[in-house]
């Protein structure tokens, strides 16, 4: 969607672009889990070179009520302590009023605004009211479904509040084909963004587009080769121990190697390449899927003029002799995994039900 030019004042001493051009980099586990897992977390992260803020997940927005929602507020003392065991800064994304003024009574360095949030104009206002005044670094994530102008106006509501340290986070986001990201990165929608607005810097969350581990190289790399100003990961000491997402969480020294073969361009088993590929055959698939809609489109006309020529019961019987036949065709084609054939049959019988059907609509059928 084509969304407005109106100015975003952006501070010059950014959080999140560094003058000399190197990569802002943000780690933590995908959620505080406990005071010792955080402190050994932090201790281990500030060793890496270039990291100097911890992220913590201490409130997740989850779509099941049932899920792990987070320990809340006493994740909050966690990230306090260990700023002054470490100091590094401390980073939290919020998705309402309550949550970030919370944050700042514990004092952390560094606000993330939850996708959920950024759809929302009157969180968005809830939030910016609760920092004005405060000068609070803020990242601004996405918003789930690709929305320039929902993006864009959750920074200017920011904006009227006076907060002006402002980021983007490119997180991925919602999409029909997402194979084989968690969220799809839609690179085109954060060029544009990049293009609208060069003076507002964007963050790459590498962990929440790759959702797991084998991706978290190509899609890093592919990132910071679109000038992305910095990259988020996710890191626990224990991943397989993990209350959340432990697929795309390091270890601290597994992420250590990640950000060297990043900053030495180094190519790691070909899987840059791996994924331009898969790029490209899933967008070979959006084109088939609309080829496919049109032909079910044509189909339709096509039934309305046999409807119009309706013969009873004899017709009916022929035009289900005939599917039969079609169908055992079908099935007998030996290049067909199980998959496959149960897809065929399903594709099939959904067909034949819209041809019977006096309705004249694709979506009166179980294809819709």
């Amino acid at each position: 969607m084509r969304a407005s030019r109106t100015p975003i004042n952006v501070a010059q001493q950014s959080s999140f672009r560094h003058a000399d051009g190197s990569l802002v980099l943000i780690a933590g586990p995908c959620s505080a889990e406990s005071e010792e897992q955080m402190l050994k977390t932090a201790q281990q992260l500030k060793s890496i070179k270039g990291i100097n803020v911890l992220r913590a997940g201490i409130w997740k927005s989850r779509t099941r009520p049932n899920s792990f929602k987070g320990v809340g507020t006493v994740g909050l003392q966690w990230l306090e302590m260990v700023k002054k065991e470490t100091g590094l800064r401390t980073a939290c994304e919020v998705a309402n009023a309550q949550h970030a003024e919370e944050a700042m009574k514990y004092g952390v360095d560094i606000l993330s605004i939850s996708g959920r949030a950024t759809v929302n104009p009157f969180a968005m206002e809830e939030i910016a009211a609760a920092l004005r005044g405060t000068n609070m670094p803020v990242l601004v994530n996405n918003p789930v479904y690709p929305d320039l102008g929902l993006w864009l106006g959750a920074l200017e509501r920011l904006n009227q509040a006076d907060i002006t340290d402002l980021g983007l986070i490119n997180r991925g986001f919602a999409a029909d084909e997402q194979y084989p990201y968690r969220n799809h990165p839609r690179w085109d929608h954060m060029l544009q963004l990049k293009d609208m607005h060069p003076e507002l810097p964007i963050l790459c969350d590498a962990a929440h587009i790759a959702g797991r581990r084998s991706l978290l190289y190509p899609v890093s790399q592919k990132a910071v080769d679109l000038g992305v100003d910095g990259l988020l990961f996710e890191s626990h000491t224990n991943p397989a121990a993990a209350l959340s997402s432990p697929q795309q969480q390091l270890m601290p020294q597994e992420l250590e190697l990640l950000i060297n073969a990043i900053e030495t361009k180094v190519q790691l088993e070909g899987t840059t390449h791996l994924v331009e590929q898969l790029d490209d055959l899933s967008q070979q698939m959006d084109s088939m899927d609309k080829a496919l809609m049109e032909l079910l489109l044509r189909r339709r006309e096509v039934k309305q003029k046999i409807n119009l020529h309706q013969m009873g019961d004899v017709q009916e019987s022929l035009q289900v002799s005939r599917w039969q036949k079609e169908l055992d065709a079908w099935m007998q084609r030996d290049d067909y995994t199980e998959m496959d054939s149960q897809f065929v049959r399903t594709l099939m019988e959904a067909l034949q039900q819209h041809r019977q059907s006096p309705q004249n609509g694709v979506e009166s059928s179980a294809v819709a």
